[in-house]
């Protein structure tokens, strides 16, 4: 099952972190596998472990908020692999810089946040819908938890990721009948190379794993499972979904480290008393 022998995927921000995690586990599961990214020294490294697992692989430098760039990366993949059958928009992030609190944002903060994880996110699904569009494939795109919940700090990334969400439904149902299925797995607290703020220290991850019913934060080899089954044939009634991975956790990313600053700030929660 989940076999995806004679398939070749694609993963924006391939060379590491979640979408290194995904090139793995599609290239385990039998695929060819593209890697694209800003980083080509961690391309290469991706590329690399895939071959150890005895599959084509292939890295091509893009950056994916230049429309010319991913054109030039999908005629790459269709010169030097004949085609690609699934596309992985795992590109996006929220880099510190670019964080704060809603009322002191700017719009060059939110510019760059919003275009990179929902404007380039959509015309590269987009390219990659073109490019399908007379044998089919399946899209998957990389969302957050913080889409669908309160995402203090960084409120701009979780707008961005609603967006996404909402896109892929709206791809699923407009490119159906072209045999393209697009959903989006939506990931909570994953440990990766370069934490975030909110996982930055040892304090913060274990506030965080407290809050997951699993009881541990999630690791760039927990997602790539699921694209793997959202891409192979076995999944091929499944489409315009959002699939949370996120050890069964209702609580957001940062949600708990926001409000614990704030109590830490004012004081005990209005209406509390002390033993």
């Amino acid at each position: 099952m989940f076999d995806l022998s004679g398939k070749t995927a694609v993963v924006t921000g391939g060379g590491r972190g979640i979408g290194r995690g995904i090139a793995r586990a599609m290239a385990k599961s039998g695929a060819d596998v593209v890697v694209a990214g800003r980083s080509p020294e961690h391309l290469r490294d991706t590329v690399s472990e895939l071959r150890g697992f005895g599959r084509r692989a292939l890295d091509v430098p893009t950056d994916i908020t230049r429309s010319e760039e991913v054109n030039v990366l999908i005629e790459q993949v269709v010169d030097s692999m004949g085609g690609f059958d699934i596309w992985v928009n795992n590109a996006g992030s929220a880099r510190n810089e670019d964080s704060g609190p809603l009322i002191d944002l700017t719009e060059g903060q939110w510019d760059v946040v919003v275009d990179l994880n929902l404007k380039w996110t959509f015309f590269a699904a987009q390219a990659a819908a073109r490019a399908m569009r007379e044998g089919g494939g399946s899209i998957i795109n990389i969302s957050s938890r913080s889409g669908s919940q309160p995402n203090p700090m960084t409120g701009h990334y979780g707008a961005a990721k609603a967006g996404v969400d909402n896109l892929t439904a709206t791809m699923a149902v407009e490119w159906g009948h072209l045999g393209i299925r697009v959903n989006a797995v939506a990931p909570g607290a994953v440990l990766t190379e370069e934490p975030v703020a909110a996982m930055d220290r040892p304090s913060r991850r274990r506030r965080q794993a407290e809050s997951i019913p699993l009881r541990r934060l999630g690791v760039v080899d927990d997602i790539g499972p699921l694209c793997v089954y959202l891409a192979s044939d076995e999944a091929s009634w499944i489409t315009g979904e959002v699939i949370q991975i996120t050890g069964g956790s209702r609580i957001p990313i940062g949600y708990l480290n926001y409000l614990h600053r704030v109590n830490e700030r004012l004081g005990s929660p209005a209406g509390s008393e002390d033993d």
